[in-house]
């Protein structure tokens, strides 16, 4: 007898179906085809078990399953339900005529309890594409692909409840999901605030800045100045999550099973702070089955990385592409993966090895030349892409001991709001261009005019304090955005003067 099942394949961001045929026939055999990998081959031993445990078993006939499209590689051990079904319509133990109307995917325990599987929105948006009526899967995922609407989502905890189901013995209910209520209810959820902040307001100032224009950010200073603790503090000013931007995000964590039990959506930006051991590979994805990395965990969000020049430099020098780019490209001999990589890049580091250069009060340790070659670690093509650098200065003890209160990050996320409108307005017409930051060469000639007082500024500073060529246009587009958040048609000489403060690491006599 011949069945057939769906489940679907997870490439990228996206899922394809797949078929699932079982032919049970005259013999003893057991054979898979399809191009399975080995977490799919072993689920045979693993289905055996779980029907044997729930009073069923593999009927003694020869068995073959091929998965279709047979040129497409088959991973993971998500597969396991759709098979050990297939295999109970073909020996007649379930009835056939529900199995075509639902995508079906879960992971077999021993015991027949269904465990997580990874991809599970982008499944059922598939599913909803291809207009199946519903989609049955483990209980731990329902809320996250119960957010696809026009899509009946049953949450299973064994394979007797699903085959209770299909036999029409046991009633399941759908699991339902307002999406809008579900983003609503848990918009601007943030763990840390600027209101516990002390002190460090031109710090504060400066990622304000950063968060307005969505301009890449690194600050420099010694170690317990709060480099960290500001960085961290920094998704809770940017602008919230739009529906489609968390969708997006909550595709990514789903394929990389990074969405947590009975999370249905991610809606606050992400935050991503990768350790400096961390591999190139881990950092932009990739691997035999190409996952996504750590830039992709981080798109729509920041991604924070803790004393740069610890990274490996080949680490650091990946990230120039989807910096510019917004998107990685991971190719294999086969197929090619797409995933996107919009992010804003939050560094930190020590001015030196001791970390005590420009300390206000200790002195450096390092010898003479040390301090630049610990700069030059990191790449100049790299520091091309970082718009501000900032200097965080160790808070003295009277800020520290201050009862006032403090800014909170909803006043200051209030003014960043603001200044993003009317950069959204400017660059209605340019597609995938949504923030200063983003604007290209030409657009910047356009859009940055400068008065004759402005460029007698920009022309003193870039020969006086030698700034770098490179420092240009990253002032002005810096400059744009500290005039949008003074609602200022045009860049004024005081937006230029606080744009060229934030480039430090571009002087020449820095670090030397």
């Amino acid at each position: 007898m011949l069945v057939k099942t769906f489940g679907c394949a997870v490439f990228g961001i996206h899922a394809i179906t797949v078929t699932v045929e079982v032919c049970i026939d005259q013999g003893i055999q057991f054979f898979m085809v399809g191009l399975p990998d080995n977490a799919v081959k072993e689920s045979h031993q693993r289905i055996e078990a779980a029907l044997r445990n729930n009073g069923y078993r593999i009927p003694g006939k020869k068995i073959v399953i091929n998965m279709a499209p047979a040129d497409i590689r088959k991973e993971g051990s998500a597969y396991d339900l759709t098979i050990a079904l297939g295999i109970l319509a073909g020996s007649e133990v379930i009835k056939t005529d529900k199995l075509d109307s639902f995508i079906i995917m879960g992971e077999l325990s021993l015991d027949g309890s269904l465990l997580p599987i990874k991809g599970a929105l982008p499944i059922a948006i598939e599913a909803r594409k291809k207009k199946f009526k519903g989609f049955i899967l483990p209980i731990q995922n329902a809320r996250e692909a119960a957010i696809v609407s026009d899509l009946e989502i049953f949450g299973v905890q064994n394979i007797k409840e699903v085959i209770g189901f299909l036999n029409g013995e046991l009633e399941l209910k759908p699991t339902i999901v307002n999406t809008n209520e579900e983003f609503d209810r848990h918009l601007g959820e943030y763990e840390y605030d600027f209101a516990e902040v002390r002190g460090q307001e031109n710090i504060k100032r400066a990622l304000e800045i950063a968060a307005a224009g969505g301009h890449n950010v690194i600050l420099i200073g010694p170690p317990g100045a709060g480099k960290t603790m500001l960085a961290k503090r920094l998704p809770s000013i940017l602008p919230p999550l739009n529906l489609h931007e968390a969708l997006e995000t909550t595709k990514i964590h789903s394929v990389a099973g990074k969405m947590g039990v009975n999370r249905s959506l991610v809606t606050v930006r992400p935050f991503r702070a990768p350790h400096h051991t961390i591999s190139d590979i881990a950092l932009v994805g990739g691997g035999s089955i190409p996952q996504p990395g750590e830039i992709s965990l981080a798109h729509n969000g920041v991604l924070f990385l803790d004393e740069l020049p610890e990274f490996k430099r080949p680490v650091l020098e990946v990230l120039r592409q989807p910096l510019e780019d917004r998107i990685v490209s991971i190719s294999r001999a086969r197929f090619t993966v797409e995933y996107p990589a919009s992010f804003m890049l939050v560094a930190s580091m020590n001015p030196c090895p001791c970390g005590y250069y420009n300390h206000p009060q200790l002195d450096c340790q390092c010898r003479p030349g040390t301090v630049q070659k610990y700069i030059n670690h990191i790449s100049g093509p790299l520091f091309d892409r970082i718009d501000i650098h900032v200097e965080v200065i160790p808070v003295p003890y009277r800020e520290l001991s201050e009862l006032r209160p403090t800014e909170r990050s909803e006043s200051i996320r209030a003014r960043v709001i603001k200044a993003r409108q009317i950069q959204e307005k400017r660059f209605e017409g340019n597609q995938g261009i949504h923030c200063n930051a983003q604007m290209s060469a030409r657009m910047l000639r356009k859009i940055c005019r400068l008065t004759d007082g402005g460029h007698l500024l920009l022309k003193n500073a870039m020969e006086k304090l030698g700034l770098s060529a490179r420092a240009f246009d990253r002032i002005l587009k810096v400059s744009r955005t500290i005039a949008d958040l003074d609602r200022a048609p045009d860049i004024g000489v005081e937006h230029l003067a606080e744009a060229i403060n934030y480039r430090s690491l571009d002087r020449d006599n820095w670090g030397k």
